[in-house]
């Protein structure tokens, strides 16, 4: 199946680096190009790709604006997004998260990592794994604030494995180093994983480690 990438970026050179990469793999293709998070919104909607690739700093309407719109928008749940950053601008990680985001790379990153950032965002699973995406997320989601009002009624729907998983995706483990730490196969992990954002309408692992962390199932972790 080939995953259908939407570019929004406001610099058509990196577009265009990036169009050749992407149209390069066998399984991935450019169906549409943004200069303004105004237009990625408008051509999510028109064009419904798998992935957006979302530049943060753009004209008109930045990219965590954008991406809170096609977050909200129904039409487009399946849609999943990619924010482009810098580690240098961690803020902006925990607030590309908390507007739906999929996950985040830095754009240094080589070629491969970017491919495989992709279709691993394409696949649901959340790109949390790296030690400094780890520091970042106990730094900006997880700091000590009280639960949800919400939290109790919400985590009653989980079963006790569930909200061990639940929380241990919230430290950015992958599904092999859950099954490896709850003695489980990563399928099960996976499975539970998957049920608990079902019930808690988490669009991706991403959303469900900051319902995790606004729910009081995880907690900070030294730095």
């Amino acid at each position: 199946m080939t995953i259908r990438v939407l570019l929004a970026d406001d610099q058509a050179l990196l577009r265009g680096t990036f169009r050749l990469l992407i149209d390069s793999a066998a399984d991935m293709e450019v169906v549409a190009e943004a200069a303004t998070g105004r237009e990625a919104v408008a051509l999510a909607r028109s064009h419904r790709p798998d992935l957006v690739l979302m530049d943060i700093r753009m004209p008109d309407l930045d990219g965590l604006a954008a991406t809170k719109l096609i977050s909200a928008d129904r039409n487009l749940a399946d849609l999943k997004i990619l924010v482009l950053t810098t580690f240098e601008n961690d803020e902006y990680v925990a607030e590309a998260l908390r507007a739906g985001a999929g996950g985040f790379l830095g754009k240094g990153v080589n070629p491969d990592e970017l491919l495989d950032a992709i279709r691993l965002v394409a696949a649901g699973d959340a790109l949390l794994s790296p030690a400094a995406t780890k520091a970042l997320i106990s730094r900006f989601l997880a700091q000590p604030v009280s639960p949800r009002p919400d939290a109790a009624p919400r985590l009653a729907t989980l079963t006790p494995r569930e909200q061990e998983v639940v929380a241990l995706v919230a430290t950015g483990l992958s599904n092999e180093e859950i099954a490896a730490r709850l003695y489980i196969t990563p399928v099960t992990a996976k499975t539970h994983a998957n049920r608990a954002m079902t019930k808690l309408g988490a669009r991706d692992r991403a959303q469900l480690v900051v319902i995790a962390y606004q729910c009081g199932l995880a907690s900070p972790g030294p730095l």
